[in-house]
């Protein structure tokens, strides 16, 4: 099998450079990464509609198109995301994702948003990711909120939409095509290990006492444990030979939507991995429920997410999969105690976790 050879820009018809700040994206700019796709397609003027604040820019636009944009199916809003932030901290993210959508989303069956255009700058003068897609407002659907539960019937229907994501790319060749996409939890994988990439924010978030109360006995009285847990689990990873699939890597409520037909897709795919399906799961099972309805309901939830990946020709052992997402549960407590997106619940999402680390026993597993 050939690996496909990293580009280190989208679209090689591009002659400049991506914009690094709003004031680049106008209506000429947008018309001419365009028109590879789309040929014909005019945007004659866009209109600013609302900004998204967080650790990318994001933004929805409404735009004038000619009769060929409108025949060709380029919305009248679009939502762009990008890096204009002015710090380089989530630039490989960006790129990241971009190649996601450019490079993957339309070859497999994914529950994600359309995408229309996506590009990427990724050489020695810089990183930045591009991504033009539909707009989701318009459809009428719901937003989740990380501070947002979901009931158990939506939970349901939300690990099947996950199994959907996970046995449409299991073991499936593409996954091994791509050089760019990274293995989940391996070594060189330096943004799945928060402690690296966060080295500023680790001691802040480690003295805090708002977030060492909901943190498990083990944890709080040294949070340091977190880490040397998050190596443990590493190892097992790497130890396991078995399949691999696409995982979103941050399925949380928050980075969802739940159309009108209820079934839920997820963008932010800035850390999408080739990797097991419990780094996804065990994160928005935990997550999305109240402590009361996961405990009362995960088992059975664990068993319904196997059978759904049954549907998909994929075997898992109930109970080697109950282990997995017990193991699992510490990648939410580890994210969302070193959380620093001012959008997301951090400190209620932290209790869930911390909560379901106890009631689960997590020290135990990890050796604490």
């Amino acid at each position: 099998m050939t690996m496909q050879p990293l580009m280190n820009r989208g679209q090689p018809s591009r002659t400049g450079r991506l914009p690094l700040t709003f004031a680049g994206f106008d209506a000429d700019w947008l018309t001419d990464r365009l028109r590879p796709r789309y040929p014909g397609a005019v945007i004659h003027a866009i209109e600013l509609i609302a900004e998204v604040y967080g650790h990318t820019s994001k933004a929805r636009y409404k735009l004038d198109r000619n009769a060929a944009a409108i025949e060709a199916g380029i919305p009248a809003q679009v939502c762009v995301k990008a890096n204009w932030t002015g710090d380089p901290l989530s630039s490989m993210v960006c790129v990241n994702e971009a190649r996601f959508y450019w490079l993957l989303r339309d070859q497999l069956d994914l529950p994600a948003p359309h995408c229309l255009v996506a590009d990427w700058d990724d050489d020695a003068q810089g990183m930045q990711g591009f991504v033009l897609m539909e707009d989701l407002v318009p459809l009428g659907g719901t937003f989740g909120g990380s501070g947002q539960f979901v009931s158990l019937d939506e939970m349901a229907s939300s690990l099947a939409q996950l199994a959907r994501l996970h046995g449409n790319t299991w073991n499936v060749p593409e996954l091994y095509d791509h050089g760019w996409l990274q293995t989940a939890m391996a070594p060189d994988t330096f943004t799945d290990d928060y402690w690296a990439l966060m080295h500023d924010y680790v001691p802040r978030h480690n003295a805090r006492a708002e977030h060492l109360k909901r943190l498990p006995d083990w944890a709080a009285e040294d949070p340091n444990r977190l880490h040397q847990a998050f190596r443990k689990l590493c190892s097992q990873e790497m130890a396991d030979s078995g399949p691999l699939c696409l995982v979103h890597g941050d399925a949380h409520l928050g980075n969802s939507y739940r159309p009108r037909d209820g079934n839920r897709i997820w963008f932010d795919w800035q850390i999408v991995r080739k990797g097991r399906p419990w780094r996804d799961v065990s994160y928005f099972v935990a997550g999305s429920l109240t402590v009361e309805q996961r405990r009362r309901a995960e088992r059975d939830l664990i068993c319904h997410y196997c059978d759904e990946m049954a549907k998909y020709g994929v075997a898992l052992d109930l109970d080697t999969a109950w282990i997995d997402y017990r193991r699992w549960i510490l990648w939410g407590v580890i994210a969302w105690h070193l959380n620093i997106n001012p959008n997301e619940d951090t400190l209620l999402v932290l209790e869930r976790f911390g909560q379901a680390a106890r009631d689960h026993e997590l020290g135990g597993i990890y050796g604490f």
